[in-house]
This record gives C-alpha cells, structure tokens and sequence, in this order.
C-alpha cells in the first residue's frame, strides 16, 4: 500500500496536465512466448517494445493508416522491426521473466522489462501509455502506477476492461465516457475512441486523473482505429520482434 499512498501523493503535488498540448507520447508493450500453453510461468522469454511517436499539430490524424506510415520500412536495418514515419524513437529488450502470471500482479511479471525498454528509448516521451491497469487494483496500484513511478513518467493504462471497478458502458459514439468506481470513487473511465466500437478502459496511472487519463487516449486515438496510436506501434514493434526471432 506504500506505491498507493505515493501515487496519492505525486498527484496531490505534481498532476500532470494536458493543457500545454503534448506532442510526444510514450507508448510500451510486452509480447510473450510462452514455453508451453496456459498461463504465462516464470521463465518465459518476452519482448518489451517502448516506443514514441509524434502527435503533429495539424495533421489529419483520423487519416493515419499504418500501411501508409510503414511503407517503405522494410528497406531498414536487416532483424529489426519496422519503424513508421511518425515514431521519432522506438526500443525493443528482449529477457526471461521472473514470475508467472498472475491477476493483479502483472507488475511483478512485466514491469521491469517495460521499465528498461522505457530507458532505452533516446527521446523521452512526454506521457506514456501502457496496456495495463492504474488506481483500478485490489491495492490501487497496478502495473501503470509501478512502471511510472520506476521510470519517473506520467503514465495512462489502457485495458479492454475494468480490473476490479464497476459502471455502465456509455454509448457507442467516439469521445462518450462513464467513469468506473472502485469504493465509490472514480478510478477510471469506460471511453469510446471509434464511433460503433466497444468502448477502452482509461486508467489513472502516476501523476494522472481519471479524466485527464480520457484526454490522453482520446488524444492519441484515431476515429479509424479502437487503440491509442503510441499502443498500436508498441504492440507492432514487440511482435514483430518475437517474429524475426522465430525465425532465426
């Protein structure tokens, strides 16, 4: 409960703010290979891929299609993934991990290799977006509150669903939210990022409100794709890493 009361506290005294219009969002994904099928066991190798990419002020982002962006990438430096025009920086690590899977403990699995895929990067991101849980944890503090108070950036979970919150979905209808409670306070948010879609879960993570947590992933989010762009290229660039791998 001690990285929770930080986490209450970092906020408290040093929120992180949308208001200056960032431009550069970190985004980190871990792609496994499991050595055998089931849950994921202490030992697996995986690839954590952390990436940054660019929101340019005044470009059309609902355009952006990763075909587009990667063309022409293949041409680049033989057994590395492919780098889109728009990501001004990306690392990939690669390392055995020490715990299996557990709900609720994916920090002990994953959070340092993301931590130290993070640390590689030569540009630093502004904000960084994670596929993980934040406030939403049985101890109010899930993989993305680990991982920003390691790496000392404001952190966003995005997730597919709640860990522990509950509360109505909202309509279908890009940028409609409803907020998830966990004891009766808000910890994340249900938030639709493509019009018809199922709708993202928003997480606080480190220095980050709930609603500033909905202002990150609407932000890096395009009306033609459900997944924050900076997730979208992280989860690209780790799996394509684990492929070239294979395939040695």
């Amino acid at each position: 409960m001690r990285l929770a009361a930080a986490a209450e506290a970092a906020l408290a005294t040093d929120p992180w703010l949308t208001s200056g219009r960032p431009t550069l969002f970190g985004g980190c994904f871990v792609a496994h290979r499991r050595a055998v099928a089931g849950p994921g066991r202490a030992g697996d190798r995986v690839w954590a891929a952390a990436v940054v990419w660019e929101r340019r002020v005044g470009s059309p982002i609902g355009a952006r299609r990763v075909d587009r962006h990667l063309r022409g990438a293949a041409g680049g430096p033989r057994g590395r993934p492919r780098q889109a025009d728009d990501v001004v920086a990306q690392a990939v690590v690669t390392a055995h991990v020490p715990a299996p899977y557990r709900t609720g403990l994916l920090a002990a699995r994953d959070g340092a290799v993301l931590a130290e895929a993070l640390a590689a990067l030569d540009t630093c991101p502004e904000v960084v977006v994670v596929d993980a849980s934040g406030l939403d944890h049985p101890r109010r503090a899930g993989l993305a509150v680990h991982l920003g108070a390691a790496a000392g950036l404001p952190t966003v979970g995005v997730t597919r669903r709640p860990l522990v919150a509950s509360g109505p979905l909202p309509e279908l209808r890009r940028g409609a939210r409803s907020p998830l409670l966990l004891d009766g306070r808000c910890v994340a948010y249900w938030v639709c990022t493509r019009n018809g879609a199922q709708p993202l879960v928003a997480h606080a993570g480190w220095r980050i409100s709930p609603e500033t947590a909905v202002d990150v992933v609407l932000e890096t989010s395009t009306p033609a794709a459900r997944t924050p762009v900076p997730l979208q290229e992280a989860r690209r660039v780790a799996r394509e890493a684990r492929s070239l791998a294979d395939g040695d």
